[in-house]
């Protein structure tokens, strides 16, 4: 076993616990008092208990701007960056490699050519999400297909498929801005790249979370399996576990929880790459531990920059360029800690 063995890190109970669920139960409470108009404490809190007045125009206000803006942002924020971290996660895991994010079987570049072809077609509408989670499902398929050209499916194939299929597609998103009109759909295709969660309604909200929520669900349930995974291909097999079977398990919870991510929010970089390190820091590479401490991590984060994001200048900041301003930096940091080495 190397150095990247599986380590538990002894925390306190009530840390943990605390980490679980009183940090995002607090973060998710707090968000709500966020934003350009302000609203004070009473009120919001007036509105959910559900003690307001439904006669007077100030209190419905409130209600329609705490009820149906923020509040649905908030649930796809927490949603979205619980999916990215836990996939990332996993998927660091899988492939033993501390530089692995959700999008490194193409999932996000297909997802983007997705919504960029639904725009170009269709418009803003519903087709973007349908044709985002689709694609960006598909894109998986494919650079599976070409990990298994032996008929097995090693980590570096399955990464060289990924890489291939994101080149392609991202070929694909270039073409479509091409062709785009530069008034209308070339400015909708860049801002739906650059990640955001202004189009967040509960109506909107209830079938993306479906993937999302299974995707995380089968993580959750499997994580003891991502730690066999972890010691390499012989171990696991030495310890009775189909390898075949098991990453194809992990490979589609975190492709539908990654897919139903991005085809909701866009394409938002690094969540799924530093939020595991950070979680790591905190609990160890036990994946019993650390896919749900990415679980709560990831939902405080993406919805901490989203607030930063809403609030920063007059207008709203896309979420691709906080993340990206964080995770840079980080991301060099790890290249000095790895060397460019993987697990």
């Amino acid at each position: 076993m190397n150095e990247y063995a599986i380590e538990k890190r002894a925390i306190p109970v009530w840390l943990e616990l605390a980490l679980l669920f009183g940090l995002p139960l607090a973060v998710l409470f707090a968000s709500l008092f966020v934003g350009r108009y302000a609203i004070s404490g009473s009120d919001i809190i007036s509105v959910i208990i559900g003690n307001w007045d439904n006669d007077s125009k100030a209190a419905l206000a409130n209600a329609t701007i705490v009820l149906n803006i923020r509040l649905p942002r908030i649930i796809l924020g927490a949603l979205v960056g619980a999916a990215l971290a836990v996939s990332g996660a996993a998927y660091q895991s899988l492939f033993r490699n501390p530089l692995v994010s959700p999008g490194i079987l193409g999932v996000s570049s297909g997802a983007g050519f997705g919504a960029a072809l639904a725009i170009l077609l269709f418009g803003n509408g519903v087709f973007v999400y349908i044709l985002a989670f689709a694609f960006g499902a598909l894109a998986v398929v494919i650079s599976v297909a070409i990990g298994r050209v032996y008929n097995t499916t090693p980590a570096i194939m399955l990464v060289l498929g990924g890489v291939i299929v994101s080149s392609v597609f991202g070929a694909l998103i270039s073409f479509t801005k091409y062709i785009a009109d530069p008034y209308n759909e070339l400015p909708a295709i860049v801002f739906w790249m650059m990640g955001s969660l202004a189009s967040a309604e509960f109506e909107r909200l209830i079938p993306a979370s479906i993937p999302i929520i299974i995707g995380i669900t089968g993580l959750f349930l499997f994580r003891w399996r991502i730690n066999v995974f972890s010691m390499g291909d012989k171990e696991a097999r030495a310890l009775g576990v189909d390898t075949r079977i098991g990453k194809a398990l992990i490979i589609s919870f975190a492709t539908l929880a990654t897919a139903g991510a991005v085809c909701v929010s866009g394409i938002i970089g690094w969540v799924g790459l530093v939020i595991p390190h950070i979680g790591r820091m905190i609990v160890g590479n036990d994946n019993r531990k650390l896919i749900p401490a990415c679980m709560s991590l990831g939902a405080c984060f993406l919805v901490l920059v989203d607030d930063l994001g809403r609030v920063l200048t007059g207008a709203e900041l896309p979420l691709g360029i906080l993340t990206a301003i964080i995770g840079g930096p980080f991301f060099v940091y790890l290249l000095k800690r790895t060397k460019g080495g993987g697990w």
